[in-house]
């Protein structure tokens, strides 16, 4: 018989797109309220690798990562998801904004080889994780780099990012050696 292992936990990352600054800060506040303190909030950079969030969010989109402090279960990504999915609703009625989603948040993870995304949407390089909930990998972490695959969206493909999620995986080894 196959002895099961329980996968070591991983560390929460939320990418956040928003309208502007005021619309960032209140979604940062809310991921704080809801998912715990932050240990690295990126840079903010333009999202200008395509308008497909611009009839949600509007012209002049922010992107900021979070990288939450405390770190998880994997198997609970797709209840997080519906979670930021609940958060962008109530970031939308409380910003009252003419915008249907003045903040995006994705939630998704990182192990020390991959860093993974939550998606509402099936496509040939997702899977089913439950709770009407799809995932993908991302990014993988070979060689001592960040690679994307082809479907990888193209904002992912950068090196600022890369630096980002360099400063997250090392915070990642220190706290999962910790554990042991």
């Amino acid at each position: 018989m196959w002895e099961l292992q329980t996968p070591k936990p991983v560390k929460l990352i939320i990418a956040v797109l928003a309208a502007d600054e005021d619309c960032l800060k209140a979604a940062l506040e809310a991921i704080n309220t809801r998912f715990g303190n932050a240990d690295f909030l990126s840079d903010v950079w333009q999202f200008s690798q395509t308008d497909y969030y611009k009839d949600e969010i509007g012209e002049n989109i922010l992107r900021q990562f979070v990288s939450i402090e405390k770190l998880i279960d994997p198997g609970t990504l797709a209840q997080i998801k519906h979670d930021a999915n609940s958060l962008e609703q109530q970031l939308a009625d409380s910003l009252k904004l003419a915008l249907p989603r003045p903040a995006n948040l994705d939630p998704g993870f990182m192990e020390p080889s991959k860093l993974v995304l939550a998606s509402t949407k099936n496509f040939s390089h997702r899977i089913y994780i439950g709770n009407k909930m799809f995932a993908e990998v991302t990014l993988v972490y070979e060689k001592g780099n960040w690679r994307h695959f082809e479907y990888t969206f193209p904002d992912y493909r950068q090196q600022c990012y890369f630096d980002f999620f360099n400063k997250v995986r090392t915070r990642l080894l220190e706290q999962l050696k910790s554990k042991h």
